[in-house]
């Protein structure tokens, strides 16, 4: 028609153009990417359990989610899982043909996963849809996250694969009851920190059972000279530098800050979910997928 090009697909007009650029290239089919959360923490931490929740909670709000155990050492969950690491490895298999114990059995497992990412994980993660969000329910024991390779490599491949991740680091509120403890458990977050290399947001879990939440609410917002003299209170001198430096780090870079979950709260939940789609720009191309489906719609009507 115009020029002549019966029947031809006209090129896009500006704006329509720029978005479809931004997207990656098509139109409103394009793949955004997809997008989730690495649950992981020390055993006991509540992982599960907020995995439940959250699922619990994207059904009441109409929104989609999908949640997978990562766990080849579980028992039970009260999440509908839509995969599970089970059903390529568990722990009893391995302890029964191996002879190792839980935990040897539970770093053999995932070197298993690690092993068998191309023809097991990477096969079951086309079932998700782009734009999918998805929920993995990863295992209790720290040293998956601090310095084994085969996590890594698992995080790695998601990466690789496109999709957009954030580490959601829980940690019992027990830790925050005094600086000790304190200190140890924001230790281990920031391994874990260094060791992704990811988005990664620490999450205070269990608040709902702690008794006196001021002794909580004073480390959310935590003074490095009040931390040390905690500290050097109940240890030898000999450490009193070492403690200085540690709260020092701690304080003065914002290396490790606290989101406190409190399930009494009705709210809490969803403000820890904006917050975590917000460290992987959950939504932002939702929008802009909506705006290039309506631009092209205009765009077909004004030809």
């Amino acid at each position: 028609r115009r020029g002549g090009l019966q029947g031809a697909a006209l090129p896009p007009r500006g704006p329509l153009r720029l978005l479809r650029a931004r997207a990656g290239g098509g139109g409103a089919g394009a793949s955004m990417g997809r997008f989730a959360q690495i649950v992981i923490g020390p055993a006991g931490c509540g992982k599960s359990t907020y995995c439940a929740q959250l699922q619990e909670h994207c059904r009441t709000v109409g929104r989609s989610v999908h949640m997978v155990n990562m766990d080849p050492a579980a028992d039970t969950f009260q999440y509908d899982a839509a995969l599970d690491i089970r059903q390529l490895v568990t722990v009893d298999d391995i302890m029964e043909a191996t002879g190792l114990g839980p935990n040897g059995a539970l770093v053999y497992a995932m070197e298993f996963l690690e092993e068998h990412i191309p023809d097991w994980l990477a096969v079951e993660l086309e079932n998700f849809a782009d734009d999918e969000y998805v929920v993995f329910d990863c295992p209790g024991q720290i040293e998956l996250y601090s310095h084994l390779a085969s996590f890594r490599a698992f995080v790695d491949f998601l990466r690789g694969d496109g999709w957009n991740v954030c580490a959601v680091y829980m940690l019992d509120a027990q830790f925050m009851t005094d600086a000790a403890k304190f200190i140890a458990g924001s230790m281990t977050a920031l391994s874990a920190m260094v060791q992704l290399e990811l988005p990664h947001v620490n999450v205070l879990t269990k608040l709902d059972l702690i008794q006196n939440k001021d002794d909580v609410e004073r480390f959310l917002d935590i003074d490095a000279r009040l931390l040390g003299q905690s500290l050097n209170a109940r240890m030898a001198p000999s450490f009193r530098k070492l403690n200085e430096a540690i709260a020092s780090v701690v304080d003065e870079f914002s290396m490790v800050s606290y989101f406190p979950l409190d399930y009494s709260d009705e709210e809490s939940l969803a403000d820890l979910l904006v917050h975590v789609d917000g460290s992987i720009q959950y939504g932002e191309d939702m929008d802009v997928k909506d705006t290039i489906k309506a631009l092209e719609d205009e765009d077909l009507e004004d030809r």
